[in-house]
């Protein structure tokens, strides 16, 4: 189905503000996108997704949150790994994706923003949890590579997928997530995120 891997990377020492587990580096992630024949449409979805989400993780940790960017940021290149391959033989893009990134980088907690990027099952814990909740907020700002209003997001998620009732729904839900999430992160940043366009990439004063 895929190349074979090799072995996950050694932990690299732990650090303040940085889990014991390495993250690759952008280039790393590139490479990984080659590996993975990850189409063009996508890697520019991606880059703005990680655009978005490093920023909050700056503005995060500049509040004094325990937060590694460097994971953020490759977690959100590496949210759609899996989406292409999906698109073509069915699946779950956000599981398999997970699945490849825990086996190539070792690092569970940036596997974790793969496997939940579209939706979070769990408490809205910031504190524990920075990593997929900011890859899922990041990837509600992002229409195709365009850095959008979350309402703007959900409005062609509508349109290119609200076939039945059912899947309406579910888009719904995942809006009101994305909504509450941007809330709270703006209540916790000091900053209101709705009103900023993140191409200015000025959200850490």
């Amino acid at each position: 189905m895929w190349p074979d891997l090799p072995p996950p990377p050694p932990p690299a020492p732990e650090t303040a503000r940085r889990p014991p587990w390495r993250a690759p580096s952008e280039a790393r992630c590139v490479a990984l996108w080659d590996r993975f024949k990850m189409p063009a449409h996508i890697r520019a979805h991606s880059a703005k997704v990680a655009l978005v989400a490093s920023q909050v993780a700056e503005a995060a940790r500049a509040k004094g949150f325990e937060v590694c960017v460097d994971t953020v940021r490759a977690s959100a290149l590496l949210h759609d790994i899996a989406k292409a391959y999906c698109i073509k033989h069915g699946g779950h893009h956000g599981q398999l994706g997970g699945a490849w990134v825990m086996a190539v980088t070792g690092n569970p907690v940036l596997a974790q923003g793969v496997i939940h990027h579209m939706y979070w099952p769990f408490e809205m814990d910031f504190r524990r949890f920075f990593t997929p909740l900011a890859v899922l907020y990041g990837d509600k700002r992002v229409a195709h590579d365009t850095i959008v209003p979350i309402e703007s997001r959900f409005g062609d998620l509508l349109d290119r997928y609200g076939k039945t009732q059912e899947i309406r729904d579910r888009i719904a839900e995942t809006n009101r997530q994305a909504k509450q999430i941007e809330s709270v992160l703006s209540q916790l940043l000091e900053k209101d995120l709705n009103a900023h366009d993140f191409d200015s990439r000025r959200l850490v004063d």
